[in-house]
């Protein structure tokens, strides 16, 4: 559709780590030529780690332009989810070698992106290259957890990548908070995970 009114360069942009107690929140962007074929593409959560794998080597050898943004725990301590998910999708957007000029977002826009942009419903299922946006950003944080549970051992991160698993759960009782846990959150047993809204952020990848 988008090619279809004349744009030539058309970035689905996807999101991961928003719920999670501990991490970054890690947005993609991914631009794939017109009729691109990446067999078993699909939302990056219905996937299994090996089949994310394949598929993300398989979209960086394949995509026009892909980059990765984070945002880490500490600024979505202070800023809250909703505004850190904008900054990946904006830092992600101003990674790309190429120049977006129209945007496809899985389900919210991104606001101060000054590009043409369509809200998809469910997109990380539908539109491909807003699967790949969710894949590649899938496996670049599942990476940067395995490698802080290394730095910050015992949590077992590598494992559940953060979220509120009852062994993530022990280990914070036992443990107390690491640096890379958001600490707004309230982080034992009968956490909500109530926020707020806010700003900045960090490249660490593209």
């Amino acid at each position: 559709m988008a090619a279809a009114m004349g744009y030539r360069c058309v970035a689905g942009i996807d999101e991961v780590g928003l719920g999670p107690l501990a991490g970054p929140a890690v947005a993609a962007a991914v631009v794939l030529r017109i009729g691109t074929r990446l067999p078993g593409l699909d939302d990056s959560k219905k996937l299994t780690p090996q089949q994310r794998e394949r598929l993300d080597v398989l979209i960086r050898h394949q995509a026009l332009a892909w980059a990765v943004h984070s945002v880490g725990p500490d600024v979505i301590d202070r800023y809250g989810l909703t505004r850190a998910r904008q900054l990946a999708m904006q830092g992600a957007v101003a990674g790309l070698h190429l120049a977006a000029d129209y945007l496809l977002v899985d389900a919210w826009d991104v606001p101060d992106l000054p590009l043409p942009q369509l809200c998809v419903v469910k997109g990380d299922a539908t539109c491909a290259s807003i699967m790949a946006a969710s894949v590649v950003a899938k496996v670049h944080r599942d990476r940067l957890m395995v490698e802080y549970d290394r730095r910050y051992p015992g949590y077992g991160f590598a494992e559940h990548k953060g979220y509120a698993t009852a062994a993530h759960r022990r280990a914070l009782r036992e443990l107390g908070p690491s640096p890379i846990h958001r600490l707004s959150w309230r982080l034992l047993p009968d956490d909500a995970g109530a926020r707020s809204e806010g700003e900045a952020g960090q490249v660490v990848g593209g």
